[in-house]
């Protein structure tokens, strides 16, 4: 999962140790900053998912138990990964103002201009639009500005073995990250880069895209062609990969991600529209045969149709059809406020780029 940034970058990830050298690993790691946290080397089980990591994935044992014996337990992290102590009634305008705001437009337009080979090059190839793709980049750090400063190591091995058992989904989520530290390790070797040089959000999520390391494995691309991938400075490999997550959560070129919709009271059957949630599920014939009314291009619409709601706090929803493309959105961040925030910036950028503003 890709995390939204809560802080400010302090260290790119630049590769200073190679992983065939445990001691470069272990001087590293006694200067880089860190949490006060107590190490994870006392821990027996820690280090012995350590040592099955170093023998799952044939890695040099000695290097796997240095990193993760030298991370630090973070209560920030656990913190942060706390769910709400209450209930709030969610507010797409609120929401909407976080992201859709005058320093951020500029700065996508900047982005756009600096990089606009890259971004057409990027949609002719995968069939992504370059609005999207500046969408996520802005909505998730400011075009780089924020792509976070807690040591990724720390971050993980703390969520996977510490995840604060309040959550409702604690098991579950404790495996998640005990994969996702695993993943990290295996690229960091890949790389030759040290893993403590790594800094990002809370999760670990890293680079401009904010992408978790399974994520950076699996769709990361060499986009500007330099033999390596960087997702911290090179914006050209940030485009590309990008634009290479949304073509394999299956995006589909010049499809709208979302329409118009009305209802029809007299016909309106609301539980049923909403029991898919944001999958798309209905046609437009079962879609208006629940009350849903939808015009011009949007009958014509030949996938699935999803209703999406975005509550307003006090105030009366907004409601949109969203197509298979606002759900490919939704596949980067669970949300749909989200995916409607990288849209609306995306359209805001795109109009001021268009304009020569």
């Amino acid at each position: 999962m890709l995390t939204a940034v809560l802080t400010v970058a302090g260290v790119a990830g630049t590769p200073i140790a190679s992983a065939a050298d445990p001691k470069a690993v272990r001087k590293t790691a006694s200067k880089a900053p860190a949490s006060q946290g107590p190490l994870y080397s006392t821990r027996p089980e820690v280090m012995q998912f350590a040592d099955d990591v170093a023998s799952r994935r044939d890695l040099d044992r000695d290097w796997v138990r240095d990193a993760i014996g030298h991370s630090r337990f973070n209560a920030t992290v656990v913190r942060l990964m706390q769910p709400p102590a209450r209930s709030f009634v969610k507010n797409w305008r609120v929401y909407r103002s976080r992201f859709i705001d005058p320093i951020r437009i500029e700065a996508g337009v900047r982005f756009w201009r600096a990089n606009q080979a890259a971004l057409e090059r990027a949609e002719q190839e995968y069939g992504v639009p370059a609005a999207i793709i500046v969408g996520i980049i802005g909505v998730e750090t400011i075009y780089g500005r924020d792509t976070g400063s807690f040591r990724v190591m720390d971050a993980l091995t703390t969520l996977a073995f510490d995840f604060p058992a309040s959550h409702p989904r604690a098991k579950e989520r404790s495996e998640f990250f005990k994969s996702e530290l695993e993943q990290f390790l295996t690229l960091q070797s890949r790389r030759g880069a040290d893993p403590f040089e790594a800094r990002g959000s809370f999760a670990g999520a890293m680079g401009l895209p904010q992408f978790m390391p399974s994520s950076w494995i699996r769709y990361a691309v060499d986009f500007d062609g330099d033999g390596t991938i960087n997702l911290w400075d090179s914006t050209s490999d940030v485009i590309g990969s990008v634009a290479s997550y949304f073509k394999a959560f299956n995006w589909q070129p010049g499809m709208p991600t979302h329409y118009s919709v009305s209802f029809d009271t007299s016909r309106l059957d609301m539980p049923a529209l909403m029991a898919p949630d944001i999958l798309p599920t209905f046609s437009v014939a079962s879609f208006t045969a629940k009350g849903a009314v939808l015009e011009g291009e949007a009958q014509q619409h030949a996938g699935p149709l999803a209703l999406i709601e975005l509550l307003n706090g006090p105030d009366a929803p907004q409601y949109v059809a969203g197509t298979e493309n606002f759900y490919a959105i939704t596949r980067y961040n669970w949300s749909s406020y989200y995916a409607m925030a990288v849209i609306e910036l995306a359209q805001e950028v795109a109009a001021r780029v268009k304009a020569g503003n």
